[in-house]
């Protein structure tokens, strides 16, 4: 009973957050001057390239109990290779990590979002648990900050 009390108490701030407008629900304007400042504020976010598109990071988490022969026969059975990416979603970088499984990031209108969902949840669910995130570029203002950082009197 305490820990449903509990998960009750906890969902109404989140929803309490929503509502009163503290949440974040749509991503700042880009800057218009330098970017970071050496307050220690957070930098604001990089929007994508205007394009009306979005970034999301796959995790493929290989089961560890199937050899590499058994998961590719699996997800080829289920059509993944013919399905993935499906038509209109760009790869931007797709990595294997040791121990992990393979880290895909795509590039996506967000109305291929559920496509993008449904094809995974058809194709690799079994040999792989599937993780999603949003993801956004940070490496310039990283670079930015870096260098005002190195750059502040001490």
């Amino acid at each position: 009973m305490k820990r449903i009390v509990c998960a009750a108490v906890l969902a109404g701030g989140v929803f309490s957050l929503a509502s009163t407008g503290l949440a974040q629900t749509a991503a700042p304007a880009p800057p218009a001057g330098p970017p970071l400042t050496p307050t220690g504020t957070a930098p604001p976010l990089q929007q994508s390239a205007g394009d009306g598109t979005m970034l999301l990071t796959v995790f493929l988490r290989h089961d560890q109990s199937k050899n590499l022969k058994e998961i590719n026969e699996t997800i080829a059975k289920n059509g993944y290779f013919d399905q993935f990416p499906p038509p209109g979603v760009e790869v931007v970088s797709w990595y294997v990590v040791m121990g992990i499984g393979q880290i895909v990031t795509l590039k996506l209108p967000p109305e291929k979002l559920r496509e993008v969902n449904v094809v995974l949840e058809n194709t690799v669910w079994g040999p792989y648990r599937t993780d999603f995130y949003p993801t956004y570029d940070y490496k310039q203002l990283a670079e930015q900050q870096k260098q005002m950082m190195r750059a502040r009197p001490r």
